[in-house]
């Protein structure tokens, strides 16, 4: 997807110093629903967050901005700052499906204010970003691959850079250790629709081992866990994609369709294509039908 396209999925903007205060609605009309992060230079701005929260911001800084954060910006005069944002369908290709994916589904929900003054973090961080604006503010070349990819990469660099390596839950003892591992392989290779036995001799335990182990700290057997995740995805997918019903059955690794919509119909209670046809009526709109993020996944 190239020039106008990628437009209605990602933005990037430079706000160069000013005499003149500026003040942005965050999710407004085509940025409703975008995740938004804020690089901000040295000097100051403001959120105000419809719930009547005001947040003063001192640079350099950078936020994360989840959809559900509804916010305005205020830059202040003499500061200098870059927005960027990106739609549910760039952020679901940018998290991909990597051991790390779980975690950066957890880390997207909150919103997040990282210092910006560690000089490593700061030049990682600001190439990406600018890199970011660039690539949107050529339209002969903006590329939705390439957009994803830096989204990719600031995500990963703010969640570093905000401690998530550090502060992964791990769990007590060898049991937490176990499930935090399962929950990581099955992150990684749930497409594949590996038996459990091979989890469990990955994990160097037994099948009723493992079993027990998610029975007793989730009330739910390994497999039921393993489908959950590819039933979330499926919903993210048909939520927020545009890929038809076979191009994400074999995303997932159905090996046809119509088996896909099967299992989808004996987990949810609808057919993909009913489930897509709610979620497009819902949009904008709450309902518990639908997948409300990345972090339903236990």
């Amino acid at each position: 997807m190239t020039d106008g396209g990628i437009h209605h999925y990602a933005r990037g903007e430079w706000h160069a110093p000013s005499l003149l205060h500026r003040r942005i609605r965050l999710q407004k009309g085509l940025y409703a629903d975008f995740y938004h992060f804020l690089l901000l230079g040295e000097g100051r701005a403001e959120l105000h967050f419809d719930s009547g929260e005001d947040r003063i911001l001192q640079g350099p800084l950078l936020a994360f901005l989840p959809p559900q954060a509804r916010c305005d910006l205020s830059i202040s005069a003499g500061t200098a700052a870059h927005l960027v944002g990106a739609s549910a369908q760039v952020m679901v290709d940018a998290i991909g499906d990597k051991v790390e994916s779980y975690s950066l589904r957890i880390f997207t929900e909150q919103r997040k204010l990282v210092e910006a003054t560690d000089p490593l973090l700061a030049a990682e961080i600001n190439p990406l970003i600018s890199g970011f604006v660039r690539e949107l503010a050529d339209p002969s070349r903006s590329s939705w691959m390439v957009a994803s990819a830096y989204m990719r990469l600031i995500l990963m660099t703010l969640w570093r850079g905000s401690g998530g390596e550090r502060s992964e839950p791990r769990g007590q003892g060898e049991t937490g250790s176990i499930l935090q591992r399962y929950r990581q392989l099955v992150e990684a290779g749930f497409r594949r629709h590996r038996p459990i036995s091979d989890y469990a001799a990955e994990l160097g335990v037994t099948a009723d081992r493992l079993h027990a182990i998610c029975q007793r700290a989730l009330g739910r057997s390994p497999i039921q866990l393993l489908h959950e995740r590819v039933v979330q995805e499926a919903k993210l997918r048909l939520e927020r994609s545009a890929r038809n019903i076979q191009e994400i059955s074999d995303s997932l690794g159905f090996r046809d369709p119509t088996y896909f919509s099967h299992f989808f119909k004996r987990k949810t209670g609808l057919s993909p294509a009913g489930y897509r046809d709610i979620a497009r009526a819902s949009a904008g709109a709450e309902n518990s039908m639908l997948s409300s993020g990345y972090a339903d996944w236990p």
